[in-house]
């Protein structure tokens, strides 16, 4: 039906007249003289019960203990057939690797539990996107855009981000992929012509670009299981690890949530994973990759562990860089501030086998070698978590699940 030129003329329509006597028989009837169309939506909404009238515990969080590096993205592929929706917050300078045939996949802006089920997926509008990196991703996956939503304010990586960082990654071991400088320049970027892009900015990503807060609104709606998948470690959190030699943002659970848009109070369990050894990536020449309590060389690790240096080092270099890597003793007084930054209900105790090779074979917890189950215990009581999910190699199958959930 055509709008009205005026108010004289609805009146003189019948049908437009009779309008207002349908308020003495209807069930509900809402004042919209001084609403936006979005406005009327919502309030009619909330009275047809389509936004609940609780707030349903409904997203699981994955976040690191460590430096990074700890066997997030394995946990992460490990868990995802169990939820409807993943989702994914941080930037392309950390790789979560996945086992597979015929090799590994690095997974750097997508969930890492993406080749995994044929659940939903969200990049959530605190990320930091390299275009060429997350299309690169989305192709190799087969991902359709009718399954990925991006939110429309993630911020875009620019060649200069990226030409920013090279003196950080002597300085400090940075990555060098320019999230850092894309987060910095989003914020002093405010009021500047050019302004900052941001994903709903770039023609290839339209199809896949989406209100992230419409999306998870949708899945809370259905009652979906989501599992929010945090990047990087507790121990390299801008705010809460080693100062300077740390990453350009929160990395605990607190603040993947925010760069996600969740609140806390959606929030069901916590799977905090730490590895058995922390690493950080190599020192550079002329600086360092920042503090590591007791650190170890790698030829001890294969002379408690059984296996060769050879084998160690050639697994041991970062996802992103390609860099070796630094290794230490477990670090107890890194785990209980984690666990109280965290609050984790569920421990995920990552490389067991470099504690002794023999619980590769470990089908179950009792199989575990003495001095390893001794070392779970300790966690627990240090973490006051249950450690719920034990890795002793890389591969899917080579977990070791306690849950009760």
């Amino acid at each position: 039906m055509h709008e009205l030129a005026s108010y004289e003329a609805v009146q003189a329509n019948r049908t437009e007249r009779n309008v207002p006597k349908l308020a003495r028989v209807a069930d509900v009837v809402i004042e919209t003289d001084r609403c936006t169309p979005e406005d009327v939506w919502i309030r009619v909404a909330s009275h047809l019960g389509f936004f609940g009238r609780e707030y349903l515990r409904l997203v699981d969080v994955l976040v690191g203990g460590q430096f990074g590096s700890e066997g997030k993205g394995q946990v992460a592929a490990y868990l995802a057939p169990e939820y409807e929706l993943l989702v994914r917050v941080g930037g392309p300078n950390a790789g979560h690797k996945v086992w597979g045939k015929p090799v590994p996949y690095a997974f750097h802006q997508l969930p890492s539990g993406t080749r995994r089920c044929e659940a939903r997926l969200l990049i959530g509008a605190g990320a930091i996107i390299n275009v060429e990196t997350l299309l690169r991703e989305i192709a190799e996956c087969r991902v359709e855009h009718d399954r990925l939503s991006i939110d429309p304010q993630a911020m875009i990586i620019s060649a200069a981000d990226r030409r920013r960082e090279v003196q950080m990654v002597n300085r400090i071991g940075s990555t060098g992929q320019g999230v850092g400088a894309a987060t910095a320049r989003r914020i002093m970027g405010r009021g500047h012509n050019p302004k900052p892009k941001l994903a709903r900015d770039i023609p290839e990503l339209k199809p896949f670009v989406r209100q992230g807060q419409q999306v998870l609104e949708d899945a809370f709606r259905r009652r979906w299981r989501v599992l929010l998948e945090g990047t990087q470690g507790t121990g390299l959190s801008l705010y809460h690890g080693y100062y300077p030699h740390v990453t350009s943002r929160d990395t605990t659970v607190a603040g993947c949530l925010a760069e996600a848009g969740i609140s806390a109070t959606r929030v069901q369990r916590v799977v905090m994973v730490c590895r058995t050894y922390p690493i950080r990536v190599q020192s550079p020449r002329q600086g360092t990759s920042g503090h590591m309590s007791q650190e170890l060389g790698w030829e001890e690790i294969a002379r408690r562990s059984g296996y060769t240096v050879e084998e160690l080092r050639s697994a041991e270099r970062t996802t992103t860089t390609n860099k070796q890597r630094r290794v230490a003793e477990f670090d107890w007084k890194l785990l209980r501030a984690a666990a109280s930054l965290n609050a984790p209900t569920d421990i995920a105790l990552t490389f067991v086998d470099y504690l002794s090779k023999e619980n590769t074979y470990a089908m179950r917890f009792e199989q575990l070698t003495l001095d390893t189950i001794r070392f779970v215990e300790e966690v627990e009581r240090v973490a006051s978590t249950p450690v719920t999910l034990v890795s002793t190699g890389f591969n899917l199958k080579s977990v070791i699940d306690r849950r009760m959930w």
